[in-house]
């Protein structure tokens, strides 16, 4: 078992994370079976939360079971769907649980999801989440200033978009989230790795590197539907052209062997970027897939170690 991305971070290497969604029922054979493939090539698995709004397990049974099937899961928390009592009341499950990682993110807004007349709650935004879990860890206190019995131990995540407008305000954006306490970030798709690097640059000049570990998150585009899809239907990806006719450009049988090289060679590139940490991997229904990525970029699989003690120091 892997020790986690905390252990991986601790030990200077680059950490490798990869995105798990949640069943969409109660039947758990087929999560099971994606967690497998992760398992031995990734530090954690994201556990996500009604992702694209659009209902699933919840992220705190995703985690529990992950972690029983020995993966270390990243526990995805929305603003959409908590209040602020919601919120500190799943925080305080996850730590009692042993999730060893949390991810609070604002979350897609229901009009785009499968529930599209249901009400968002967006009670507190990101970076207040950010800050409330903070506050629970190292404070003990809730947001009402009352005092917890004992601290959760999790790590705390946020996620960050490099592409999305307007470019100038995405470093000082993240700059906040860390400054709420964020210890790790995970980004949106990287398909264009020029941009990215003076995204990076600019955090680096930020001093968000050290404080806050920068995973860029990457993916395979397998088909041409799929790359209509990101670019017109994701706001804020960026699909270079070059990307966009290297793609288009081959037999179409042949482009999901395409899209995996484009993957591995922004995975290559990666790790000589000042400031980044690791990488997160979103192959949604490729689990299977990972594995190879990971291997013909050079990056995989984990080393094996003992896992670390999550949970609880007390007041």
């Amino acid at each position: 078992m892997s020790g986690g991305l905390r252990a991986a971070l601790a030990a200077g290497r680059f950490a490798l994370t990869a995105e798990l969604g949640p069943p969409r029922g109660a039947d758990t054979e087929d999560f099971l079976h994606r967690a497998r493939l992760l398992s031995g090539w990734v530090d954690a698995v994201n556990i996500t939360d009604n992702q694209g709004a659009r209902v699933r397990m919840s992220s705190l049974g995703g985690a529990v079971i992950a972690g029983r099937a020995g993966l270390s899961p990243v526990m995805q928390l929305t603003c959409r769907d908590r209040n602020r009592m919601a919120l500190q009341s799943d925080l305080l499950a996850a730590g009692a649980l042993g999730v060893p990682q949390v991810l609070l993110l604002t979350g897609d807004h229901p009009r785009f999801g499968d529930h599209p007349e249901s009400r968002p709650v967006f009670d507190v935004d990101a970076v207040q989440a950010i800050g409330i879990a903070r506050a629970m860890r190292d404070d003990g206190v809730l947001l009402s200033g009352e005092p917890l019995s004992a601290n959760p131990g999790w790590l705390i995540g946020a996620v960050e978009n490099p592409f999305a407008p307007p470019a100038g305000f995405r470093a000082r954006r993240l700059a906040k989230k860390v400054a709420a306490g964020a210890e790790f970030v995970q980004t949106q798709y990287v398909f264009d790795v020029e941009p990215l690097r003076r995204w990076m640059a600019e955090l680096v000049d930020l001093g968000v590197p050290p404080r806050c570990a920068v995973l860029p998150g990457v993916g395979p585009i397998r088909s041409l539907r799929m790359l209509e899809f990101l670019r017109t239907g994701v706001p804020g990806i960026s699909v270079p052209p070059a990307v966009e006719k290297r793609l288009r450009g081959v037999l179409p049988g042949r482009v999901a062997e395409e899209g995996i090289r484009l993957c591995v060679e922004t995975l290559q590139q990666l790790p000589d970027i000042p400031g980044v940490s690791g990488a997160h991997v979103m192959a949604f229904g490729f689990e299977r897939g990972v594995p190879e990525i990971l291997d013909r970029a050079g990056l995989g699989p984990v080393p094996c170690e003992p896992d670390r003690p999550v949970v609880v120091s007390g007041r």
